[in-house]
């Protein structure tokens, strides 16, 4: 069981619901794909980071991981600045796919689809459908914010 995490597509950001007397549980699967897209995962040396910085952030715990090369999150974020592209809607599901792929190295999932749609102006709607041997496909719709001035 873990803490249940839910993702506000009107705030865009994610936070542990409360049940009395404490937080909320659930099986882990919605947190787990929470936590994969919208943790950031340190940027490939290639990759150009949006501020300008040399800050390829990251998850400090990925240092000591049990397999060597494991990281724990998306590069959704290097999209922060991008423009409403094609392009744009492509590494967004590129990205998704790559931070969700652990979930069928580790026999979570059977199958992970991701899709990407321009949902308004500045924000993105990323449907995920994970499909499980055990159970009916588990189904998620997140909408992604970033800077409008730079959307067109």
């Amino acid at each position: 069981m873990d803490i249940r995490t839910r993702f506000d597509n009107e705030q865009g950001e994610g936070d542990w619901l409360l049940a009395a007397p404490g937080l909320a549980t659930d099986e882990g699967l919605e947190t787990a794909v929470i936590i994969s897209l919208f943790t950031d995962r340190r940027a490939d040396p290639s990759d150009e980071i949006p501020d300008g910085t040399q800050d390829r952030r990251g998850w400090f715990g990925d240092a000591y991981a049990d397999v060597p090369g494991d990281r724990i999150g998306s590069r959704l974020w290097l999209l922060s600045r991008a423009k409403q592209t094609a392009e744009t809607l492509q590494r967004a599901r590129d990205y998704a796919r790559e931070a969700l792929a652990w979930l069928i190295e580790d026999g979570i999932a059977r199958a992970v689809q991701v899709d990407a749609s321009w949902f308004a102006l500045g924000r993105m709607a990323l449907d995920v459908t994970i499909s499980r041997a055990e159970s009916a496909p588990a189904r998620f719709r997140f909408v992604v914010f970033w800077d409008q001035p730079n959307a067109l």
